[in-house]
């Protein structure tokens, strides 16, 4: 059971890690949030007289790389409080989710949710989950 305590603790440690990983992989569209909105505010910076590209096409950009970070960080996010309920043993079912949906966080996700997912199924491991849940009532 020490064994299991153990490896719950490390998998907490490496759902920050990605977590953080994901926040900053998120922030790339930042630079289509910059373009798009340099088209829609200073148009004349990408073509003389009327020249410019039409002003919807920076509107979908602002749109797009908006909604990509937000659900990037949102992810993120999720991803750090399934390590922080993994600490503690909370929230078996979310763990479990967020360790199917960190595996389309290719390379790292993905190794990191098999070895979740792994020892998630564990039936100690369930058990150490239920005896958390147990402690709080």
């Amino acid at each position: 059971m020490n064994q299991d305590a153990d490896q719950l603790r490390l998998l907490s440690i490496f759902h920050y890690i990605v977590g953080g990983l994901m926040a900053f992989f998120a922030c790339i569209p930042v630079f289509h949030l910059v373009l798009g909105l340099l088209l829609i505010f200073k148009p004349q910076i990408f073509g003389s007289g009327n020249n410019h590209p039409p002003q919807f096409l920076g509107w979908f950009f602002v749109v797009l790389a908006g909604v990509f970070i937000i659900l990037g960080w949102t992810l993120a996010v999720l991803m750090m409080w399934a390590g922080r309920c993994l600490s503690r043993r909370r929230h078996y079912t979310f763990c479990f989710v967020m360790a199917c949906l960190g595996c389309l966080f290719m390379p790292f996700g993905t190794v990191l949710g098999v070895f979740t997912i792994i020892v998630l199924m564990r039936p100690a491991v369930k058990t150490l989950f239920g005896q958390a849940a147990a402690s709080d009532h």
